[in-house]
């Protein structure tokens, strides 16, 4: 092995353990790190989306970069997204649920957390996303009709559109 080298995962493991290191810039350096692997970042997925309510900045807007470059997460982490996607955290509750719309169907699970998102956040972002991520999931999101069905009336007009997309896809 060559000096520096970490193995078969481009140094996703190492990085991701010093993601969660009590050093800011050792965090911020580890979450640049998975930034520039891209795709190759997924089985940091988890990591990355909990970096987001990270204390410094710099950890933030990597790990943000990050994840706008990774596809549809791994399905072993759905549970864990479906978990972070009812986060106090904004920033945390909007990747995740970004996310599980990127996994579409395969994120079932979280259509009770989604409709939960989009009726009670205050964050008009997180909203729009969770009727993004809906949508996404497509029929078998047919659980949260009546909650896309309340957003469709919204005064904002991006949520009320979002949501008759959703209805669209779902079927009304």
């Amino acid at each position: 092995m060559v000096a520096g080298d970490t193995g078969d995962d481009g140094g996703v493991a190492e990085s991701v353990g010093r993601l969660t290191a009590g050093d800011d810039q050792q965090r911020a350096e580890a979450a640049e790190a998975l930034c520039r692997l891209g795709a190759k970042a997924l089985p940091a997925t988890v990591a990355l989306v909990t970096a987001c309510a990270d204390a410094d900045q710099r950890v933030r807007e990597w790990a943000t970069a990050a994840l706008e470059d990774l596809g549809p997460p791994p399905p072993e982490t759905i549970p864990a997204l479906v978990t972070l996607a009812g986060s106090a955290g904004p920033l945390v509750a909007y990747w995740a649920v970004t996310l599980l719309g990127r996994s579409g169907k395969d994120a079932a699970t979280a259509v009770t957390v989604l409709a939960g998102c989009l009726e009670s956040s205050a964050d008009a972002a997180l909203r729009q996303r969770a009727a993004w991520a809906l949508g996404k999931i497509g029929p078998a999101a047919a659980a949260a009709r009546a909650a896309l069905s309340r957003a469709e009336k919204a005064a904002d007009p991006r949520l009320a559109r979002l949501a008759g997309e959703a209805l669209a896809v779902i079927g009304r």
